[in-house]
């Protein structure tokens, strides 16, 4: 069984770098706490630190000690939370792990749903590429992953797509380049500076066939795997960029640009990601009833097809 004392003494010393500042947090020997360490690793039967000069580093197995260590103690601090709370005011937690592909405001829009329940849930939120997160959500350190993908054929886990809603693809630019662009959209992007999202994203591959289909040869000013970072650079007038065409409104409003066209013959595809067939939890039916009716309903719009 694993010693939770010795976990401490690893953490604290993979924190420092030092047996010497942690033995002095831990009001230990410095003595002591090497012994402690020493015992711990042959406990586990591999090294976790290696020595670097006069510092100690963590090896591949330390690091991935240290990421078990981290949750092991922060779900023990929410359950002395919980447990400390009354019990008409115990909240149960709602942990999502959200792909770094999906916009903010989508994102925002989705979960909002969840905090609205009856029963209140207490929002935990994990950003990061989207193998990873199902990764994590394989042991159940996640409840829900959200994406603009399905999950990957190459990731062995045993998870299910459960689809939330699709919509077209906007454009924008920053004023002074949108009205330098005019009108003619899409043939108005020649040669113009456009912002791509990096080669993660779902969008990616669709987007650039269609500017083929187009017959359009924007220049690429840049790649990101950032989706607000993207829209970021975009307000500074580095390029046209795409965007959801269901939060069109918002992107324009939040980075102060225009937008210069629309196309729905480019899909953005959300998903929720789960280890359940059926979806039980009352959070994430909270989020796909109000994805289907309000956020992914179909709405008459302008197209650049």
């Amino acid at each position: 069984m694993l010693n939770y004392k010795h976990l401490q003494y690893f953490l604290q010393v993979a924190t420092t770098g030092s047996v010497n500042r942690a033995a002095e947090k831990l009001h230990l020997t410095p003595q002591t706490l090497s012994g402690q360490i020493k015992g711990f690793e042959e406990r586990l039967g591999v090294a976790l630190f290696q020595r670097k000069g006069r510092k100690l580093e963590l090896t591949e197995a330390g690091k991935l000690a240290l990421s078990y260590a981290d949750e092991i103690f922060r779900i023990g601090a929410e359950l002395e939370e919980s447990l400390g709370e009354a019990p008409g005011a115990r909240m149960t937690p709602f942990r999502v792990g959200i792909s770094d592909a999906v916009p903010k405001t989508i994102s925002h829009r989705l979960l909002m749903p969840a905090l609205g329940l009856a029963e209140p849930v207490k929002l935990i939120c994990r950003e990061g590429r989207l193998e990873r997160l199902v990764a994590e959500l394989a042991i159940h350190r996640l409840d829900i992953v959200l994406a603009n993908k399905p999950m990957p054929a190459n990731v062995e886990v045993k998870g299910y797509n459960h689809p939330l809603g699709e919509c077209g693809v906007a454009f924008f630019a920053g004023r002074a380049l949108a009205r330098k662009l005019g009108r003619g959209f899409p043939g108005n992007l020649e040669g113009m500076p456009m912002l791509l999202p990096g080669e993660d994203s779902a969008l990616r591959a669709p987007l650039l066939r269609w500017l083929e289909k187009k017959g359009v040869n924007p220049r690429i000013a840049g790649e990101f795997d950032d989706s607000a970072l993207m829209k970021s650079f975009g307000e500074a007038g580095l390029g046209v960029f795409p965007a959801p065409a269901v939060i069109a409104a918002e992107v324009a409003r939040h980075y102060q640009v225009a937008r210069i066209g629309q196309t729905d013959e480019i899909r953005e595809r959300y998903f929720a990601i789960t280890v359940e067939r059926h979806v039980r939890h009352p959070a994430v039916l909270a989020m796909s009833e109000t994805a289907h009716s309000d956020l992914f309903k179909r709405k008459p719009g302008k197209s650049g097809a």
